[in-house]
């Protein structure tokens, strides 16, 4: 990690992931990794090997076809307001605990189908009504802002939470950038769209049924919020694909299903946009979707959760879930006139 803005980095604030000298994999062990799986024969052997064995193969050597997906240190503020005292999820349930359907449906498959994703060129466009439509590339994205990391709680619709510390920018700074008209009511989001790269969405089998490409909307007052954040990285780094590489949407009190990821249109607009999810089946999942312990899911409750730390899921703690997802405060306002149970 490497922090700005009065955040220095010493003994006191190593953080918990950091990996220890003798930890590491010596430079020459990982440039020759190809060639040490053949020698060992592992590459027939590997598909016969259980997953967790595997994934640690891919930790140490990387993929035959599909080289290790490279993240880089970034710079970043660490605002007090955004700084809670959840415990973190270890990052490698992060990126090995995923659902990116373009990548598979699996939890696991992201990770593993996502690792020779290409992110450069990358153009994010703003348009719509607004004064001055934007396109940023894969520099701007980490140069343009000030970036800031925020520890945000995620609540899947699965019924099973983490704890992130991502790195990025607010939406609303973008936006107020581009100048939103007063005619705005929405704000319609959409994912890269390339099936060369995204067997999810060449496959309807492995993509879940879901039309492609994955598009979200929010209501201009939500986009406008303090807490909406676009994240180019996470635990310090930039975002590996199977989180949605080189920049996805967080909405921390929504089900996890609405922070979109690899961003490449925002488009402001005067009518409510489609969500993939609702096309596909919208007694299930709504516009707003937003965490409510109280409404449950049509096959399932969400009274509570799963968090997911050390373990597997299923050793997983369970919780009781809170009103948008603990942040009420910041955002119950915005919901004040609305039945939530008609509108979910």
């Amino acid at each position: 990690m490497v922090a700005k803005k009065g955040f220095t980095k010493g003994i006191a604030n190593t953080p918990s992931w950091a990996l220890k000298e003798n930890q590491v994999t010596p430079e020459r062990v990982f440039a020759d990794r190809r060639n040490i799986v053949k020698a060992l024969g592992l590459g027939a052997l590997g598909a016969s090997l259980p997953g967790q064995v595997q994934a640690g193969l891919f930790d140490l050597f990387g993929s035959e076809d599909k080289p290790a997906f490279a993240v880089q240190g970034l710079d970043y503020s660490k605002p007090s307001q955004f700084q809670i005292s959840d415990i973190l999820t270890p990052e490698d349930k992060i990126t090995r605990h995923n659902n990116f359907y373009e990548f598979g449906t699996s939890k696991q498959e992201p990770f593993e189908n996502a690792q020779g994703f290409q992110v450069n060129p990358w153009e994010l466009r703003i348009e719509g009504l607004v004064d001055k439509p934007l396109t940023l590339d894969l520099n701007d994205l980490t140069t343009k802002f000030d970036l800031e990391e925020r520890i945000y709680r995620l609540r899947c619709v699965e019924a099973w939470s983490m704890v992130v510390p991502w790195v990025g920018f607010s939406l609303a700074e973008l936006l107020t950038m581009a100048g939103v008209s007063n005619k705005a009511t929405h704000v319609a989001f959409e994912t890269l769209f390339d099936p060369d790269q995204m067997p999810g969405q060449k496959n309807r089998l492995m993509g879940g049924g879901i039309h492609y490409p994955y598009v979200e909307g929010l209501t201009i007052a939500e986009a406008m919020n303090e807490l909406p954040f676009l994240a180019v990285g996470l635990y310090g780094k930039t975002l590996p694909p199977q989180n949605g590489a080189p920049v996805r949407l967080v909405l921390p009190w929504k089900y996890g299903f609405k922070s979109i990821k690899s961003v490449v249109k925002i488009r402001v607009t005067d009518k409510q946009p489609p969500t993939s999810w609702n096309q596909l089946a919208p007694h299930e999942y709504g516009f707003y979707a937003n965490v409510n312990p109280q409404v449950d899911h049509p096959r399932w409750s969400q009274a509570t959760e799963r968090s997911i730390g050390e373990g597997g899921l299923f050793s997983a703690k369970r919780i009781p879930t809170q009103m948008f997802n603990g942040y009420a405060e910041q955002v119950a306002d915005l919901y004040k006139d609305l039945d939530l149970r008609k509108f979910y």
